[in-house]
Protein backbone atom coordinates (compact mmCIF):
# COMPACT_ATOMS: atom_id res chain seq x y z
CA UNK A 1 0.00 0.00 0.00
CA UNK A 2 1.11 3.69 -0.24
CA UNK A 3 2.92 4.87 2.87
CA UNK A 4 2.15 9.12 2.49
CA UNK A 5 2.27 10.13 5.65
CA UNK A 6 0.90 13.45 4.83
CA UNK A 7 4.47 15.42 5.41
CA UNK A 8 6.40 17.76 2.93
CA UNK A 9 9.81 17.41 3.69
CA UNK A 10 12.59 20.55 4.09
CA UNK A 11 13.71 22.31 7.38
CA UNK A 12 13.08 25.86 8.66
CA UNK A 13 16.11 27.05 7.80
CA UNK A 14 15.89 26.22 4.17
CA UNK A 15 13.14 27.57 3.91
CA UNK A 16 14.80 30.93 5.34
CA UNK A 17 17.96 30.71 3.05
CA UNK A 18 15.50 30.51 0.01
CA UNK A 19 12.85 33.32 1.30
CA UNK A 20 16.64 35.39 1.59
CA UNK A 21 17.51 35.17 -1.36
CA UNK A 22 14.07 35.72 -3.23
CA UNK A 23 13.14 38.86 -1.19
CA UNK A 24 17.37 40.20 -1.26
CA UNK A 25 18.15 39.19 -5.43
CA UNK A 26 15.35 37.98 -6.85
CA UNK A 27 13.85 34.40 -8.46
CA UNK A 28 17.51 33.93 -10.72
CA UNK A 29 19.85 33.64 -7.54
CA UNK A 30 17.18 31.56 -6.24
CA UNK A 31 16.82 29.49 -8.79
CA UNK A 32 20.36 29.13 -9.10
CA UNK A 33 20.88 28.14 -5.46
CA UNK A 34 18.14 25.43 -6.43
CA UNK A 35 19.68 23.97 -8.57
CA UNK A 36 22.57 22.75 -5.86
CA UNK A 37 19.86 21.76 -3.67
CA UNK A 38 18.09 19.93 -6.74
CA UNK A 39 21.55 17.85 -7.39
CA UNK A 40 21.80 16.84 -3.62
CA UNK A 41 18.18 15.47 -3.76
CA UNK A 42 18.95 13.61 -6.99
CA UNK A 43 22.52 12.07 -5.53
CA UNK A 44 21.34 11.29 -2.18
CA UNK A 45 17.03 10.88 -1.70
CA UNK A 46 17.41 7.60 -2.63
CA UNK A 47 14.24 6.39 -0.99
CA UNK A 48 12.00 9.04 -2.76
CA UNK A 49 13.64 8.99 -6.41
CA UNK A 50 13.70 4.85 -6.98
CA UNK A 51 9.34 6.00 -6.91
CA UNK A 52 9.58 9.05 -9.18
CA UNK A 53 11.81 6.77 -11.21
CA UNK A 54 9.71 3.94 -11.62
CA UNK A 55 6.96 6.23 -12.89
CA UNK A 56 9.21 7.55 -15.36
CA UNK A 57 10.90 3.91 -16.52
CA UNK A 58 7.64 1.48 -16.02
CA UNK A 59 4.46 3.88 -16.28
CA UNK A 60 5.79 6.56 -19.01
CA UNK A 61 8.17 4.17 -20.47
CA UNK A 62 11.06 6.73 -20.86
CA UNK A 63 14.87 5.50 -21.49
CA UNK A 64 17.17 5.23 -19.26
CA UNK A 65 19.11 8.19 -20.01
CA UNK A 66 16.02 10.28 -20.24
CA UNK A 67 14.66 8.87 -16.94
CA UNK A 68 17.73 9.79 -15.19
CA UNK A 69 17.84 13.42 -16.61
CA UNK A 70 13.59 14.00 -15.68
CA UNK A 71 14.85 12.85 -12.24
CA UNK A 72 16.71 15.79 -11.79
CA UNK A 73 14.45 17.71 -13.86
CA UNK A 74 11.33 16.78 -11.27
CA UNK A 75 13.34 17.87 -8.20
CA UNK A 76 14.27 21.09 -9.70
CA UNK A 77 10.77 21.55 -10.80
CA UNK A 78 9.34 20.84 -7.44
CA UNK A 79 11.80 23.61 -5.79
CA UNK A 80 10.78 25.89 -8.29
CA UNK A 81 7.09 25.63 -7.03
CA UNK A 82 8.09 26.52 -3.78
CA UNK A 83 9.71 29.75 -5.11
CA UNK A 84 7.25 30.81 -7.06
CA UNK A 85 4.65 29.92 -4.43
CA UNK A 86 6.65 32.25 -2.01
CA UNK A 87 7.39 34.66 -4.67
CA UNK A 88 3.49 34.98 -5.00
CA UNK A 89 2.31 35.16 -2.18
CA UNK A 90 5.04 37.85 -0.95
CA UNK A 91 3.46 40.35 -3.32
CA UNK A 92 5.91 39.44 -6.50
CA UNK A 93 2.74 38.41 -8.29
CA UNK A 94 3.69 40.96 -11.21
CA UNK A 95 7.23 39.14 -11.97
CA UNK A 96 4.72 36.00 -13.26
CA UNK A 97 2.41 35.38 -16.43
CA UNK A 98 -0.56 33.20 -16.32
CA UNK A 99 -2.87 31.48 -19.14
CA UNK A 100 -6.39 31.16 -17.82
CA UNK A 101 -7.92 28.34 -20.16
CA UNK A 102 -11.53 27.45 -19.32
CA UNK A 103 -11.81 30.29 -16.65
CA UNK A 104 -15.48 30.65 -18.35
CA UNK A 105 -16.36 27.69 -16.92
CA UNK A 106 -15.23 28.67 -13.00
CA UNK A 107 -17.26 32.02 -13.56
CA UNK A 108 -20.30 29.94 -14.85
CA UNK A 109 -19.67 27.84 -11.68
CA UNK A 110 -19.99 31.20 -9.30
CA UNK A 111 -22.57 31.97 -11.16
CA UNK A 112 -25.19 28.82 -10.37
CA UNK A 113 -24.60 30.08 -6.93
CA UNK A 114 -25.23 26.71 -5.38
CA UNK A 115 -21.33 26.20 -4.30
CA UNK A 116 -18.43 23.62 -6.06
CA UNK A 117 -15.99 21.58 -5.79
CA UNK A 118 -12.45 22.11 -7.35
CA UNK A 119 -10.56 19.17 -7.42
CA UNK A 120 -7.10 19.14 -8.43
CA UNK A 121 -3.21 16.85 -7.87
CA UNK A 122 -0.08 17.26 -6.84
CA UNK A 123 0.70 18.11 -10.30
CA UNK A 124 2.42 21.62 -11.67
CA UNK A 125 1.51 24.39 -8.92
CA UNK A 126 -1.93 24.39 -7.69
CA UNK A 127 -1.02 26.93 -4.33
CA UNK A 128 0.13 29.33 -6.29
CA UNK A 129 -2.72 28.89 -8.53
CA UNK A 130 -4.86 29.62 -6.37
CA UNK A 131 -4.25 32.58 -4.60
CA UNK A 132 -5.10 34.04 -8.47
CA UNK A 133 -8.55 32.59 -8.14
CA UNK A 134 -9.27 35.85 -6.20
CA UNK A 135 -10.48 37.01 -9.66
CA UNK A 136 -13.53 35.04 -9.28
CA UNK A 137 -14.54 36.91 -6.62
CA UNK A 138 -16.20 34.21 -4.48
CA UNK A 139 -14.94 32.84 -0.73
CA UNK A 140 -12.79 30.08 -1.69
CA UNK A 141 -11.73 26.98 1.22
CA UNK A 142 -8.77 25.02 0.56
CA UNK A 143 -8.92 21.21 2.03
CA UNK A 144 -5.23 19.34 3.05
CA UNK A 145 -3.73 17.55 5.19
CA UNK A 146 -1.79 19.75 7.87
CA UNK A 147 1.11 17.94 7.12
CA UNK A 148 3.93 20.71 6.29
CA UNK A 149 5.86 21.39 10.06
CA UNK A 150 4.66 23.51 12.30
CA UNK A 151 7.40 25.83 12.62
CA UNK A 152 8.01 25.84 9.13
CA UNK A 153 4.04 26.62 8.12
CA UNK A 154 4.18 29.73 10.75
CA UNK A 155 7.61 31.13 8.92
CA UNK A 156 6.03 30.62 5.39
CA UNK A 157 3.05 32.67 6.77
CA UNK A 158 5.28 35.68 8.60
CA UNK A 159 7.21 36.32 5.27
CA UNK A 160 3.70 35.89 3.14
CA UNK A 161 1.06 37.36 5.21
CA UNK A 162 -2.19 35.63 5.02
CA UNK A 163 -3.23 33.19 2.80
CA UNK A 164 -6.12 33.51 -0.08
CA UNK A 165 -9.07 31.29 0.88
CA UNK A 166 -9.88 29.67 4.19
CA UNK A 167 -7.76 26.69 5.06
CA UNK A 168 -9.39 23.44 5.84
CA UNK A 169 -7.36 20.73 8.09
CA UNK A 170 -8.39 17.28 7.46
CA UNK A 171 -8.54 15.99 11.11
CA UNK A 172 -9.23 12.78 12.26
CA UNK A 173 -12.05 13.25 13.79
CA UNK A 174 -13.90 14.28 10.53
CA UNK A 175 -14.93 17.99 11.95
CA UNK A 176 -13.53 19.24 8.63
CA UNK A 177 -16.60 17.52 6.71
CA UNK A 178 -18.94 20.27 9.02
CA UNK A 179 -16.52 22.52 8.05
CA UNK A 180 -17.51 21.66 4.28
CA UNK A 181 -20.66 21.11 4.78
CA UNK A 182 -20.82 24.93 6.09
CA UNK A 183 -18.75 26.12 2.78
CA UNK A 184 -21.10 24.38 0.54
CA UNK A 185 -24.10 25.82 3.13
CA UNK A 186 -22.93 28.81 1.90
CA UNK A 187 -22.61 28.41 -1.56
CA UNK A 188 -18.73 28.63 -1.15
CA UNK A 189 -16.30 27.46 -3.35
CA UNK A 190 -14.31 24.12 -1.82
CA UNK A 191 -10.77 22.91 -3.51
CA UNK A 192 -8.94 19.99 -2.56
CA UNK A 193 -6.15 17.16 -4.30
CA UNK A 194 -7.68 13.48 -5.39
CA UNK A 195 -4.86 11.91 -5.54
CA UNK A 196 -3.32 11.29 -2.36
CA UNK A 197 -4.66 9.58 0.62
CA UNK A 198 -3.40 8.27 4.21
CA UNK A 199 -2.66 4.47 4.84
CA UNK A 200 -6.08 3.35 6.26
CA UNK A 201 -8.51 5.66 4.55
CA UNK A 202 -10.75 4.66 2.31
CA UNK A 203 -9.75 4.14 -1.30
CA UNK A 204 -11.22 4.08 -5.02
CA UNK A 205 -9.24 1.62 -7.60
CA UNK A 206 -8.81 2.50 -11.35
CA UNK A 207 -6.20 2.22 -14.30
CA UNK A 208 -3.63 5.29 -14.10
CA UNK A 209 -0.72 5.04 -16.96
CA UNK A 210 -1.71 1.64 -17.38
CA UNK A 211 -1.58 0.20 -13.75
CA UNK A 212 -4.06 -0.18 -11.34
CA UNK A 213 -4.08 2.78 -8.69
CA UNK A 214 -5.77 3.75 -5.34
CA UNK A 215 -6.79 6.77 -5.39
CA UNK A 216 -8.70 8.69 -2.43
CA UNK A 217 -12.66 8.07 -1.73
CA UNK A 218 -13.30 11.21 0.75
CA UNK A 219 -13.20 13.73 -2.14
CA UNK A 220 -15.67 11.65 -4.41
CA UNK A 221 -18.01 10.81 -1.56
CA UNK A 222 -18.56 14.33 -0.68
CA UNK A 223 -19.54 15.65 -4.31
CA UNK A 224 -22.13 12.66 -4.10
CA UNK A 225 -23.26 13.49 -0.46
CA UNK A 226 -23.21 17.23 -0.91
CA UNK A 227 -24.65 16.46 -4.91
CA UNK A 228 -22.02 19.34 -5.48
CA UNK A 229 -20.99 20.55 -8.97
CA UNK A 230 -17.58 20.41 -10.15
CA UNK A 231 -14.33 21.22 -12.27
CA UNK A 232 -11.09 19.51 -12.44
CA UNK A 233 -8.63 22.08 -12.38
CA UNK A 234 -4.70 22.29 -12.83
CA UNK A 235 -2.12 24.77 -12.57
CA UNK A 236 1.05 24.12 -14.72
CA UNK A 237 4.25 25.82 -15.45
CA UNK A 238 5.01 26.18 -19.13
CA UNK A 239 8.56 28.55 -18.80
CA UNK A 240 10.33 30.38 -16.23
CA UNK A 241 8.21 32.62 -14.98
CA UNK A 242 4.56 31.73 -16.48
CA UNK A 243 2.02 29.39 -15.89
CA UNK A 244 -0.89 28.00 -17.39
CA UNK A 245 -4.00 27.34 -15.32
CA UNK A 246 -6.51 24.92 -16.93
CA UNK A 247 -10.54 24.19 -15.92
CA UNK A 248 -12.57 21.68 -17.09
CA UNK A 249 -15.96 22.26 -17.93
CA UNK A 250 -18.74 21.68 -14.72
CA UNK A 251 -19.23 18.46 -14.31
CA UNK A 252 -23.05 16.99 -13.35
CA UNK A 253 -23.27 12.93 -12.59
CA UNK A 254 -26.12 10.89 -11.38
CA UNK A 255 -26.27 11.07 -7.59
CA UNK A 256 -28.91 8.71 -7.13
CA UNK A 257 -26.30 5.96 -8.16
CA UNK A 258 -23.28 7.07 -5.59
CA UNK A 259 -21.27 4.21 -6.61
CA UNK A 260 -21.47 4.80 -10.37
CA UNK A 261 -21.17 8.58 -10.00
CA UNK A 262 -18.09 7.94 -7.83
CA UNK A 263 -16.72 5.74 -10.19
CA UNK A 264 -16.94 7.71 -13.36
CA UNK A 265 -16.21 11.09 -11.31
CA UNK A 266 -12.78 9.19 -10.72
CA UNK A 267 -12.35 8.16 -14.50
CA UNK A 268 -13.38 11.35 -15.47
CA UNK A 269 -10.47 12.94 -12.82
CA UNK A 270 -7.81 9.94 -13.67
CA UNK A 271 -8.63 10.53 -17.72
CA UNK A 272 -8.09 14.72 -16.85
CA UNK A 273 -4.93 13.83 -14.40
CA UNK A 274 -3.52 11.44 -16.99
CA UNK A 275 -3.22 13.93 -19.42
CA UNK A 276 -1.37 16.83 -17.68
CA UNK A 277 0.73 13.90 -16.60
CA UNK A 278 1.76 13.00 -20.30
CA UNK A 279 1.82 16.67 -20.90
CA UNK A 280 4.16 17.77 -18.28
CA UNK A 281 5.81 14.42 -16.88
CA UNK A 282 8.34 15.85 -14.74
CA UNK A 283 5.58 18.41 -12.98
CA UNK A 284 4.20 15.14 -10.90
CA UNK A 285 5.45 15.44 -7.61
CA UNK A 286 4.95 12.01 -6.10
CA UNK A 287 7.56 10.72 -3.74
CA UNK A 288 6.23 7.66 -2.53
CA UNK A 289 5.21 4.36 -3.30
CA UNK A 290 1.61 5.32 -5.47
CA UNK A 291 0.63 2.20 -7.21
CA UNK A 292 1.53 0.09 -4.17
CA UNK A 293 4.72 -2.02 -5.60
CA UNK A 294 7.24 0.58 -7.01
CA UNK A 295 10.57 -0.61 -7.32
CA UNK A 296 9.33 -3.30 -6.17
Amino acid sequence: MPLWRGKSSGNRLGYRIFVTVLKGWGLRPAYFLLRIVSAAYFLFAWKSSRHIRYYFRKRLHFSLFRSVTALYDNYYSFGQSLIDKVAIMSGMKDRFSFDFDGEEHLHALVRLGKGGLLLSSHIGNWEAAAHLLERLHTPINIVMYDGEHQKIKDYIDTVTGKRTGRIIVIKEDLSHIYAINEAFERNELVCMHADRFMEGNRTLVTDFLGEAAPFPAGPFILATTFKAPLCYVFAMKESRTHYHFYSSRIKYYDYGNSKLAMQRMLEDFTEEMEQKVRQYPVQWYNYYDFWGKAGG
